[in-house]
């Protein structure tokens, strides 16, 4: 389950940005947001997002500057509505999974969510990652606060499992982050290995659970450091 996909997004950004698309005819504007994204996140891999401008985006897309004014009028609203639908996607879905009881459950349906939703949106989630430097100031902020909020959900559930290892929550939350991270970032790395989402997904569960779902018995590392038959010392 994912709050958008690569279908409904272009519904989600023309109804969001409804008082800025001064295109109202809904067919032609779906199609033309679709092809500026597109055409922005392939600019932005061949040339830097730096260095493209609007003509280039225009040259992409086949659209006149007047047309593509009549989605956008800068790079900064582009970059903006990029962050906005990063952030909506990566704090509407824990939502979807609030009722799963069992905290490990849960950090599993979270895991396998974030894997998925950052596979069917990867080029948005690359371009947060890797050009949040083209934000405005606020937008950078946003972004990190983002960032953090979702961090702050993982390690609240972390901090549910019972006999879990004594490693702060918010540490092990941002270690299970970066796995997600490395996954649309280095997609490269995993094509060339053969590895999907479905057994990258496996494998990131597999070693959560292993750490956090391990019973730690009471003062264990204590016991370990006594000689057979011998109490451990006060």
């Amino acid at each position: 389950m994912t709050p958008l996909d690569g279908v409904n997004i272009w519904a989600y950004l023309l109804d969001r940005y409804a008082d800025r698309i001064t295109v109202k005819r809904r067919k032609p504007a779906l199609e033309n947001l679709e092809k500026i994204f597109n055409a922005t996140f392939k600019l932005a891999n061949e040339v830097g997002f730096r260095a493209m401008n609007l003509r280039d985006l225009c040259g992409e897309t086949g659209l006149s500057m007047g047309g593509l004014y009549g989605y956008i009028s800068s790079k900064d609203q582009l970059a903006e509505m990029i962050e906005d639908v990063v952030r909506h996607v990566t704090h509407e879905l824990p939502k979807k999974y609030a009722g799963i009881s069992d905290p490990l459950d849960r950090i599993e349906a979270l895991m396998r969510a974030s894997i998925y939703v950052s596979e069917i949106l990867q080029p948005w989630f690359y371009f947060v990652f890797m050009d949040s430097r083209v934000l405005q100031a606020e937008q950078r902020g946003t972004a990190k606060e983002s960032e953090m909020h979702v961090q702050a959900l993982f390690a609240e559930v972390i901090a549910q499992i019972p006999n879990r290892p004594h490693a702060s929550p918010d540490l092990v939350a941002a270690h299970l982050m970066a796995m997600f991270q490395d996954w649309y970032v280095k997609r490269w790395k995993y094509r060339a290995a053969d590895i999907d989402p479905d057994r990258f997904a496996d494998s990131a569960v597999r070693m959560m659970r292993g750490y956090l779902g391990a019973v730690i018995p009471a003062q264990a590392g204590i016991q370990s450091l006594s000689a057979p038959g011998r109490s451990a010392p006060a």
